[in-house]
C-alpha cells in the first residue's frame, strides 16, 4: 500500500505536466478534427512510452490517421515476452460512450489514463494509480470503473468517473488469490474484467491460473462483495467474454480454442455450459458485430465467426468458421457501434485489419494499417 500510495503521489505531481504538453504530442490532423467524426483508437503499448494513436473512419470503413497522444505513461510486457500478446488480456483500452472518454491502462507505470474524446481529438485529463502491478483491463458500468491488475495477487480497484477524471473508490480493491510474478507469465495472467449488462455483477477471468470464471456481486455503493463465486470452466484457458442478447455470458477459451455460452445465475453460479472448437490454435479475444460472434485465433492467424441461437448453443459460420487469415498474431478485436465493420490488431507485425462485415457473417478485408509498432495492445472505436 506504501509503494501504492507513493506512486500516487509521483502520478499527481507529473500528470499536470504531461497534460500541459500534451499537444507536442499530436500529430497528423488532429488540430482539424470533427466532434462529429466516427474514430478507431489503437494503443501502441511501447515499452519506453505508451501512445494512442486516432484514425478517422470513413464511410467505406477505411482508417485515416488522425493523430497521435501520449498516454503518460509506460507501455507492459508480459513473460515470457511474447510480441504477439504483451499484455495478454482484453479491455486494455475502452471508450466510454456516455462520459465520452478513453480509458487506457499503463502496464510498465501501473496506472490508468483518462482522455477526453472529442471526435477525432483527444485531450489527456488525468492519470491516476492503478491500485495493484500490470493493469491489463477495464471495465466500465455508468460511472463506475473498475480495473484489473494482472501481476502478483491479481487485484481489482475500483473509480467512480467524476467529470473528466478517475478518482479511486474506496476499500474497493479485492484480490483474486493468484501467485502470479510481476510481470505476469502470459498464461497465468487473469484475462479480462467486465461487468454484466445490468452493471450488477463483475466477472474475471482468470486463464491458466486456475481455469476459473470468478464473478463478484457488485453492492450499491459500487464496492464488491467480499469474495468472489469461483466457476471452473467448461474447456481450459478462460479468457476474453462479451454477453450475448439474454445476457448469457459467451467465453473465448485457449485451451481447446473454443467458444462457451454460460447462464449466470444472481449468486453468480454459472450453468447450462455450452461449447463448440473452431479447431483453430489459441482462440482468445471475442468480439460481437451484427449477431455473429468474431474470434481471433493469435495461433492460427486466423479469424473465425460464430452464431449463437435462442437456447445458447454456438454454430460456426460456414463449413469452417474461418472467414479471415490475417497476418502474424492476431490479438485483440474492436468493432464501431453499428457494427458493419470489424478492425482486428495483429501484435507480431503491428498492423490493423480492416474487415467489411457481410450479412451472411463472412468478412470482406478491405484494408491494412501499417506503420504501428510491434507489441501493440489495445483497441477501441466509436
Amino acid at each position: 500500500m506504501r509503494r501504492t500510495r507513493a506512486l500516487g503521489a509521483v502520478v499527481v505531481v507529473a500528470v499536470g505536466a504531461v497534460i500541459a504538453a500534451q499537444a507536442a504530442f499530436a500529430h497528423g490532423r488532429a488540430s482539424r478534427g470533427s466532434r462529429s467524426a466516427t474514430a478507431v483508437f489503437v494503443q501502441t503499448n511501447e515499452l519506453s512510452g505508451n501512445r494512442i494513436v486516432v484514425y478517422d473512419r470513413g464511410d467505406d470503413g477505411h482508417l485515416t490517421q488522425a493523430g497521435t497522444y501520449a498516454t503518460g505513461g509506460n507501455g507492459g510486457a508480459a513473460a515470457p515476452g511474447t510480441e504477439s500478446d504483451r499484455l495478454a488480456s482484453q479491455g486494455s483500452l475502452v471508450y466510454d460512450a456516455g462520459h465520452s472518454l478513453l480509458l487506457a491502462v499503463n502496464a510498465g507505470s501501473n496506472t490508468v489514463s483518462a482522455f477526453r474524446v472529442r471526435g477525432d481529438r483527444l485531450e489527456l485529463t488525468d492519470v491516476e494509480a492503478s491500485g495493484g502491478d500490470f493493469p491489463a483491463s477495464i471495465a466500465l458500468s455508468g460511472d463506475l470503473v473498475y480495473v484489473l491488475n494482472a501481476g502478483g495477487s491479481g487485484i481489482v480497484q475500483g473509480f467512480r468517473i467524476r467529470g473528466d477524471r478517475l478518482h479511486p473508490l474506496n476499500k474497493s480493491a479485492r484480490s483474486l488469490g493468484l501467485a502470479n510474478t510481476v510481470p505476469p507469465n502470459f498464461l497465468m495472467s487473469p484475462g479480462q474484467v467486465g461487468f454484466t449488462p445490468d452493471g450488477r455483477q463483475l466477472i474475471v477471468t482468470t486463464k491458466a491460473s486456475g481455469s476459473t470464471i470468478d464473478v463478484f456481486s457488485v453492492r450499491p455503493n459500487g464496492r464488491l462483495s467480499d469474495r468472489p463465486t469461483v466457476n471452473p470452466s467448461a474447456t481450459p484457458v478462460p479468457f476474453a467474454f462479451t454477453f450475448d442478447p439474454s445476457g448469457r455470458v459467451v467465453v473465448g477459451e485457449a485451451g481447446t480454442s473454443s467458444v462457451t455460452t454460460y447462464t449466470l445465475g444472481s449468486d453468480g453460479a454459472l450453468s447450462g455450459a455450452q461449447s463448440l472448437s473452431d479447431n483453430q490454435m489459441a482462440l482468445c479475444w471475442i468480439q460481437a458485430a451484427r449477431g455473429f460472434y468474431y474470434v481471433a485465433n493469435t495461433a492460427s492467424n486466423t479469424l473465425s465467426a460464430y452464431l449463437i441461437d435462442a437456447s445458447g448453443k454456438p454454430t460456426l459460420v460456414g463449413a469452417t468458421g474461418v472467414v479471415a487469415t490475417t497476418e502474424p498474431g492476431p490479438i485483440d478485436l474492436t468493432a464501431p457501434s453499428e457494427g458493419n465493420f470489424l478492425y482486428g490488431e495483429t501484435g507480431t507485425t503491428g498492423t490493423v485489419d480492416e474487415y467489411r462485415v457481410n450479412d451472411d457473417g463472412t468478412l470482406t478485408k478491405i484494408g491494412v494499417v501499417t506503420g504501428l509498432p510491434v507489441g501493440i495492445e489495445g483497441i477501441a472505436s466509436t
